[in-house]
């Protein structure tokens, strides 16, 4: 039997493989364990028994016992243990944040949705990492990771999620090298759902904005959008995403302050964030008059209260809203402008330099889900 990393051996990387094989016979068993944990480490048995490798990174500064029994071919049993240990962390990352989430975006999203990471730390061995995180869905998707910077990075499908898709993240960071010295702490799961399609279109050269949900359109809203003039009041064109939703928002003037020239602070309301350089569908009474005729406002799509509210409430963070007909164009690191770049473009910044299609999500159906007599209570009482 071959055993990797050897007997005794120390100082071994977190990231490289247990390997196990047989000579001259068929694996029976193989079982890796942490020294300070009773969960064997997961692996895989090639189909004629004589290989085994571990699925996934080792924890750093830990010990692990590898037993073995193998069989040789008339029927003689054999085994072996050995040990190993792996180097120490000089320092440990971890994920700050993840979107969608609860708190932030709900966990129900629109068909844009991207799935986006921020690290606490900055990571140089991207590819260590975009190995490790794993996408599942309910409905097979093309998609890709794409790293804006050292500390974040951001799945998007090649083109929109398909509606009513269950997702899950998978980032199986614990043992994985993210730089020298530096290992991930721990793993992470995140499940969402994507909502109904809802697409909107807004068009600035004919004052309107179309809403369709599932393919067929459910409004369509006037609007005034940025006068322009000035290049920081054209509304910028392409696609963007629903970022938030909020009742009240107050604006302040981006380059100057109280007192100066220029200054303004405005309470609007009924807003939906587009971008992060100020940019809002938003409701705007004093400037009906001009909704689908004119542009006057400051960058921000004006439309009226009442298609303000209603926009606000059937809205769901990670819808796409499409603005045409300006000369200014979204930057893709302009709040969530992932859809701006193309498919070849989004591909060149990931670690991998490839996309990939997600993994099979298994997911209950309601005939593999048998009703409880509590549950069945609950449908009675709410029905």
């Amino acid at each position: 039997m071959n055993v990797s990393p050897a007997n005794g051996a120390t100082q071994v990387a977190p990231e490289l493989p247990v390997m196990v094989g047989a000579v001259n016979g068929a694996l029976r068993s193989v079982t890796v364990r942490a020294r300070s944990k009773d969960t064997p480490v997961a692996g895989v048995l090639s189909a004629d028994r004589t290989q085994w490798r571990s699925k996934r990174a080792m924890a750093p500064g830990e010990t692990y016992q590898v037993d073995v029994v193998a069989v040789d071919p008339s029927g003689r049993t054999a085994s072996a243990t050995s040990e190993f240990s792996t180097v120490k962390a000089a320092q440990l990352f971890a994920i700050d944040k993840i979107l969608p989430n609860k708190e932030d975006t709900g966990l129900t999203v629109g068909v844009g949705m991207p799935i986006m990471l921020t690290f606490d730390h900055p990571v140089t061995d991207r590819v260590s990492v975009e190995r490790n995180l794993m996408v599942e869905s309910s409905k097979p998707v093309e998609g890709a990771w794409h790293w804006f910077d050292d500390k974040s990075v951001s799945f998007r499908p090649k083109k929109w999620w398909p509606a009513h898709t269950k997702v899950k993240l998978v980032a199986q960071l614990a043992g994985v090298r993210g730089g020298p010295g530096m290992y991930g702490g721990k793993d992470y799961v995140r499940d969402f759902e994507i909502g109904r399609s809802q697409i909107s279109h807004a068009d600035t050269v004919s004052h309107q904005m179309t809403v369709k949900r599932d393919g067929e359109t459910v409004r369509t809203v006037p609007l005034s959008a940025g006068q322009g003039g000035d290049w920081r009041h054209y509304t910028t064109n392409g696609i963007h995403l629903a970022m938030s939703r909020e009742d009240v928002t107050t604006m302040t003037s981006p380059d100057a302050g109280p007192g100066s020239a220029g200054y303004y602070s405005l309470t609007v309301y009924d807003t939906v964030r587009i971008s992060d350089s100020g940019e809002y569908i938003h409701g705007a009474p004093w400037s009906v008059g001009s909704q689908g005729n004119s542009n006057v406002s400051h960058g921000c799509v004006n439309v009226s209260p009442e298609n303000a509210r209603w926009f606000k409430e059937v809205t769901l963070i990670g819808d796409p809203i499409i603005v045409s007909g300006t000369p200014r164009h979204l930057d893709p690191t302009n709040g969530w402008g992932h859809w701006q770049e193309s498919w070849p473009e989004w591909l060149r910044w990931s670690g991998l330099r490839s996309g990939f299609t997600t993994e099979a999500l298994s997911v209950v159906t309601p005939a593999d889900h048998t009703t409880t007599k509590d549950e069945a209570k609950k449908k009675k009482v709410t029905s």
